[in-house]
C-alpha cells in the first residue's frame, strides 16, 4: 500500500492540560509533512488545543490545521470508517462503535497504543509486542523511548540544524526575545521555569536572588504560577509581569506555539521543564535542563526519574553526576534546592558539554514518526 493513501487516526484524550495533545499534535503533523499520510487527529479538549494552536476553531467539529484533519472526539460518536493506521494515544480507550469499524474492515488496521515515555529496561522488552485483541484487530504496544529497541523520540527533520544555526546567531535570539517583551542583559543567566506546582521553588529562587550572578526567569503561563506569586508576595501574576528581587529577575510570557516555545529553550542557559514534550524538546536544545516528573500514585514516577538519569549520566563525571542528580531528586521531591543548585554551578562547563553530547546521541536514532511509519511497513 503507498503510504500517499495510507490513511492514520490518532486518538487523544486531554489529561494533563498540554502534554497529551502536545505529543499528539507533534506527531500528526509531522506525519503529514514529512510522510504524506492523511492524519486525523481525534481531540476530546479543543479549548487545551487552542492556547497550542490558536487558529483552532473550538466550535467546529471538524477542521484543518497544517495539513492535519482536527476532529472533536464527540461523547455520542457518530459511525465513521476506520483508518488504515490506528493510534489510540497514552492508553486512551476508543469508541466503541469505532472498535466495531475496525473489525468490519475486510483489511484490519494497524492499531498501536502509543505509551508514555520511559527510560525503564522494561520498555525495550515490551516494544512492538502484541497487546489485547478486539475480536480479529490486534493491538500492539509502542513505547517511545532513549534506547535501541524503543521507538525514538518525536524530532523532526533538521530541527538540531535550525537550532544550532540560531543558537549561533544572538541577534535572532534578541529579536525573538524581543518580541515575547523579553529584555536579556549581557551578563545574566536565562532560565526557563515550566513546572508543576512545586514546594522547592522558594528556596531555588532564594539561591538565585542572593548569587552573584544575575538571573532572569522566565515563566510561562502554567501550574507552577501560584508558587511563584507567594514567593514574590503578590497576587494574580500575569503575561507580562515582571519582577525583580536582588540578583533574580522574574518575568511571566505567554503561552507560546510549540516552535515558540522551542526557540525560548534555545536561548535559554538553563530549562526547567516538565512532563513529556516539554522534556524532550528542551533535551533538543543541547541545554542542561531539569525535569518535574508527572506525580503517580504511589511514587511510581519516582523509578522513572531513576531509569532516567541512570542513562543521561553516564559520562559525567561522579561529582558532576552527584550534582545534577541530586538537584533533579530535590525538585521532584520538593525538598530544598540551594546547596543542589550551588553544586551544580560548580560543574556548568562540564553539564554544559555533556548535554549537547546527550542530545547528540539521541538524535542517531531514527525519530518517533519514522519508527511508527516503519512498523506500519514491516506489518503489510
Amino acid at each position: 500500500m503507498s503510504e500517499l493513501k495510507t490513511r492514520w487516526d490518532i486518538f487523544c484524550t486531554v489529561v494533563d492540560n498540554y502534554g497529551d495533545i502536545g505529543v499528539t499534535w507533534r506527531l500528526a503533523r509531522q506525519l503529514v509533512a514529512e510522510h504524506s499520510l492523511a492524519v486525523r487527529l481525534w481531540v476530546d479538549d479543543l479549548r487545551a488545543f487552542e492556547r497550542m494552536c490558536p487558529e483552532i476553531d473550538v466550535h467546529v467539529a471538524q477542521q484543518w490545521q497544517q495539513g492535519v484533519e482536527v476532529r472533536r472526539w464527540p461523547a455520542e460518536w457518530l459511525p465513521t470508517e476506520a483508518a488504515d493506521v490506528v493510534i489510540a494515544a497514552f492508553a486512551c480507550q476508543l469508541p466503541a462503535t469505532y472498535m466495531e469499524a475496525m473489525a468490519e474492515r475486510k483489511q484490519p488496521p494497524l492499531w498501536m497504543n502509543l505509551d508514555y515515555l520511559s527510560a525503564e529496561d522494561w520498555v525495550m522488552g515490551c516494544h512492538g509486542l502484541p497487546s489485547v485483541k478486539y475480536k480479529h484487530v490486534q493491538k500492539y504496544f509502542f513505547f517511545p523511548g532513549f534506547q535501541k529497541g524503543t521507538g525514538g523520540l518525536l524530532r523532526e527533520s533538521g530541527l538540531l540544524e535550525r537550532r544550532r544555526q540560531f543558537q549561533q546567531d544572538p541577534q535572532a535570539q534578541r529579536t525573538f526575545l524581543q518580541g515575547l517583551g523579553v529584555d536579556r542583559a549581557p551578563d545574566a543567566q536565562l532560565i526557563s521555569l515550566f513546572a508543576y506546582e512545586n514546594a522547592g521553588l522558594a528556596s531555588w529562587l532564594d539561591a538565585l536572588a542572593s548569587d552573584s550572578m544575575s538571573t532572569h526567569v522566565l515563566v510561562p503561563e502554567g501550574r507552577v504560577l501560584g508558587d511563584v506569586e507567594r514567593w514574590l508576595g503578590v497576587n494574580d501574576l500575569q503575561a507580562g509581569a515582571l519582577h525583580v528581587r536582588e540578583a533574580v529577575t522574574v518575568q511571566v510570557l505567554p503561552f507560546v506555539r510549540q516552535d515558540q516555545y522551542d526557540q525560548l529553550l534555545w536561548c535559554c542557559d538553563f530549562n526547567a521543564v516538565r512532563g513529556e514534550d516539554s522534556f524532550v524538546r528542551a533535551q533538543w536544545a543541547g541545554r542542561p535542563l531539569l525535569w518535574h516528573i508527572y506525580q503517580q500514585e504511589e511514587d511510581v514516577h519516582l523509578d522513572k526519574l531513576e531509569a532516567f538519569l541512570a542513562l543521561y549520566v553516564k559520562g559525567l563525571s561522579a561529582p558532576a553526576s552527584e550534582a545534577i542528580s541530586g538537584l533533579w531528586r530535590a525538585w521532584n521531591a520538593g525538598a530544598k534546592m540551594t546547596d543542589h543548585w550551588h553544586s551544580t554551578r560548580k560543574h556548568w562547563p562540564e553539564l554544559e558539554k555533556h548535554a549537547e553530547t546527550w542530545c547528540l546521541e539521541q538524535a542517531l536514532q531514527a525519530d518517533l514518526a519514522t519508527a511508527l511509519v516503519q512498523f506500519y511497513g514491516n506489518w503489510i
